[in-house]
């Protein structure tokens, strides 16, 4: 397996970064992955890294060196990392939790399989056109019938996200793949900072005609200058397919060594200071989102 990687992420004009980024691989898998602690609740970048955290430690356990289902392995990687956050609020009587959006990809046996839940977007770009965007789990983005007019209250933020990870209520999430890669595919996961700021026009343009190297902090600059001082954090995390076969080094710290089937290794951006919390069974984690939610309805009757 080969691939170039090329990883950023930028602080923007926020007092903190909660967007955090990833990739692990074995000689045979590639799993590639973004978080964004969520504003508006507590310690977002909390969030983002219990779940970053928790994915990655599952590939590692279980890719050996592939995983037998990707489309199985990612539902429950996103829900290990959802529970791991409500384990983390529960232990801290924390009245309520911390949240975050992902998007992941795992690439195996010349094909990538991603999944979402939030608006962390992928982009997958071939021969100069923008083949995949996913779409964000916000009303505006949505589908509708076919021929029904879109009805929205007028006064309703359209781009507030209806599902995330963290949240009390079980999060939504979407899968796909397995999609076949050809040589030369441009992929790239990113969070609002940076798709918000620039248009899939822009995004497709600049994948298309630069190295990911190259093109990944072109994107996160261009972001960072449109949206001006008060831009929010900007990550992205791009790769380059070369091809299923072949184990030739790239250049160092681009991409992937050769690697024989017992290795692990993996690049992980984030606060490695937050310690995991001690595993608990099903029940308990449904004790935990009782007690959030009970948390959350005496804070709310207080405010009231």
């Amino acid at each position: 397996m080969k691939f170039s990687v090329f990883q950023l992420s930028r602080k923007g004009g926020r007092e903190n970064n909660e967007d955090r980024m990833g990739y692990c691989y074995t000689r045979a898998a590639g799993f590639f992955f973004l978080t964004d602690g969520m504003g508006g609740h507590p310690q977002g970048e909390v969030a983002a890294d219990l779940a970053l955290k928790a994915i990655a430690e599952m590939f590692q356990e279980q890719a050996q060196p592939e995983l037998p289902d990707a489309g199985l392995f990612l539902a429950a990687a996103v829900t290990a990392a959802h529970r791991r956050i409500l384990r983390y609020a529960a232990e801290r009587n924390m009245p309520d939790s911390p949240r975050t959006t992902i998007v992941a990809a795992l690439v195996q046996a010349g094909a990538v399989s991603w999944i979402h839940c939030g608006d962390s977007r992928l982009y997958l770009v071939r021969d100069g056109e923008l083949l995949v965007r996913t779409r964000d789990h916000t009303l505006a983005e949505q589908p509708q019938a076919a021929g029904a007019p879109r009805k929205l209250p007028k006064r309703i933020n359209r781009n507030i996200l209806f599902t995330c990870l963290g949240s009390p209520s079980r999060p939504m999430f979407e899968s796909s793949g397995p999609l076949a890669l050809r040589q030369g595919d441009r992929l790239m996961l990113c969070s609002d900072g940076l798709w918000s700021s620039l248009s899939d026009a822009d995004i497709t343009d600049h994948l298309s005609r630069k190295p990911v190297s190259q093109a990944v902090p072109d994107l996160v600059e261009n972001a960072l200058r449109k949206a001006g001082q008060g831009s929010d954090n900007v990550t992205a995390i791009a790769l380059e397919w070369e091809g299923p076969d072949g184990l030739e080094a790239m250049p160092a710290g681009s991409a992937t060594e050769v690697m024989c089937d017992s290795v692990f290794a993996s690049t992980v951006y984030g606060d490695q200071s937050v310690s995991a919390p001690e595993a608990m069974d099903d029940d308990a984690i449904e004790r935990a989102i009782a007690e959030i939610n009970a948390a959350i309805r005496r804070t709310a009757a207080r405010k009231a």
